[in-house]
């Protein structure tokens, strides 16, 4: 596989980390270094890893997977999101969330329906007969920085506009499931 396809493919599989990082990072009114620190870690890992699940799998499992995954995806992100607006209604924004999403099964959440994307990639490097550890260490690194520099944006704009920007970043990321099922179903 040429060096320039591997950097498209996870560039563009990066970009649900990226769209999601942001809405996470405007929702908290800015993200801490170390709340950064776990989304990246955990989309890298999880954008790392489903494409070897994915290779390792082969193409007997793709029709399951291609059939579901965006509606999985959808869920994950309006729960989240969905957390996020009645948080931030009830509690008047990021200083009152119960929850912070860049931890726990929330965390676990936006990981898997960030990367669900990189298990259908992991099955066609399977199809192709291509191998998979280069490819799957260059997507986790950069699903990794893609999400720095989201949450480094979001931080700004959390900052600036303040907490009633949670309700915002729960939008987002209710949009992004949107976007996934209507990019799959079109």
């Amino acid at each position: 596989m040429q060096l320039i396809v591997l950097f498209g493919i996870a560039l563009g599989l990066a970009m649900d980390a990226f769209a999601v990082a942001i809405g996470v990072a405007v929702g908290l009114g800015g993200a801490s270094r170390r709340q950064t620190l776990r989304l990246a870690w955990h989309f890298g890992l999880f954008q790392a890893l489903m494409p070897v699940i994915g290779w390792a799998a082969g193409t007997s499992v793709r029709p399951l997977i291609e059939s579901w995954d965006h509606w999985l995806a959808f869920a994950l992100l309006t729960v989240v999101g969905g957390r996020m607006i009645v948080d931030a209604a009830r509690d008047g924004g990021p200083a009152g969330l119960g929850a912070d999403p860049t931890r726990g099964w929330s965390l676990v959440g936006l990981s898997v329906a960030t990367s669900i994307d990189a298990l259908a990639v992991g099955l066609s490097f399977a199809a192709l007969g291509v191998e998979v550890w280069l490819p799957a260490l260059v997507i986790g690194v950069t699903a990794a920085i893609m999400t720095v520099l989201g949450t480094v944006g979001g931080r700004h704009l959390g900052l600036r506009f303040g907490s009633r920007m949670a309700a915002v970043g729960g939008v987002v990321l209710i949009a992004i499931g949107c976007w996934i099922v209507v990019e799959h179903l079109a």
